[in-house]
Order: C-alpha cells, then structure tokens, then sequence
C-alpha cells in the first residue's frame, strides 16, 4: 500500500514539474492612456466637470451674495432676525460642500462609465496576445514594485499592436 502511495505521489510530483508556466508582465496604464479612445474620455470628462462647475458656481455665487447682504445689514437687525439667517447661511454653506462631495463622486462615477470601454477592449486584446503567445500568467507592472522584470516577458508592445496603437515619438 505505501509502495502504491509513493509511487502516485512521485508520478503527481514528476506531473507539476513537467508542466511549465509562462508568466508575462504588461504595463495596461500605460497602454489606456496613449489608446486614442483615452483623449475623447479626457474631453468627456472635461466637459461634465465643467457643466458640474457652472451649477457649483451659481450656488456658491447665491451664498456670498446672501453672506455679503448679511454683513451690510447685520447692524441693523435684531437678535432673532441675524440668528435666523445665519442658521440659514450656515445650511446654504452645508448644501455647498455636500453638493461638492457629491461633484467629485459623479466625477469619478462618469470617468469610470467612460472608461469601462477602454478596459475591456484591452481586456480583450491582451486575453488574445496571451492564447497566442501561450502565457497563464499575466502581471501588471503599473503600480507593482518588482524586483526584476525580464523585458523579453512582457506584452505591453504585443497588445497595443494588437490594439493598433502606436507608441508616441519620444521628442528631445
């Protein structure tokens, strides 16, 4: 029975190290950020910022106009009148920042919703370059510190050439 055992265990054993792997590495922020589809995202988002600012802006010129009547009129109002409006002054002021909280929030809700696109069309493409290439392992380098990367390993030229992106001319 244990000659049976070690017999299973050293055929299991003599399996894995038959069976290789092969690990890439790819540089995917760096791919998104010269795609071609990246700029129209950019002036998306740009534009949505910029419709998010006027409504911002508007508000925020309602508040100083009302803090500016204020203190032109404090003299002349009474206790209750300046305790009424600055309790809603200080609600004017709540609504401003939680309207900016928001901003930043749709913001990044937008960027993502723009973004999606990009990422599975490189999802995609680098799904392609791995069947092609045989790797069962792909590592981002954006963001990871390794220790030492092989420059032969990595796909990031294959995708973007799988993508039809060309890298941008280095001006000196």
């Amino acid at each position: 029975m244990k000659l049976k055992i070690t017999v299973l265990f050293i055929a299991f054993i003599s399996t894995l190290s038959i069976a290789q792997t092969k690990t890439g590495t790819i540089n995917s922020d760096y791919i998104i950020n010269i795609m071609p589809e990246a700029k129209i995202v950019i002036k998306k988002t740009q534009e949505y910022g910029t419709k998010l600012d006027s409504s911002f802006s508007i508000k925020m010129k309602e508040f100083q106009d009302k803090v500016a009547d204020y203190k032109e009129k404090e003299k002349e109002m009474g206790d209750l009148m300046k305790k009424t409006v600055l309790k809603e002054l200080s609600g004017l002021e709540q609504n401003i920042n939680q309207y900016q909280a928001n901003g930043k929030k749709l913001m990044q809700l937008k960027q993502n919703e723009l973004m999606r696109p990009l990422y599975k069309k490189l999802s995609d493409a680098i799904k392609v370059v791995v069947k092609e290439n045989g790797y069962t392992h792909i590592l981002t380098v954006a963001g990871n510190e390794f220790a030492y990367v092989d420059e032969k390993y990595d796909i990031t030229k294959l995708v973007m050439a799988k993508l039809g992106v060309k890298e941008p001319e280095v001006k000196e």
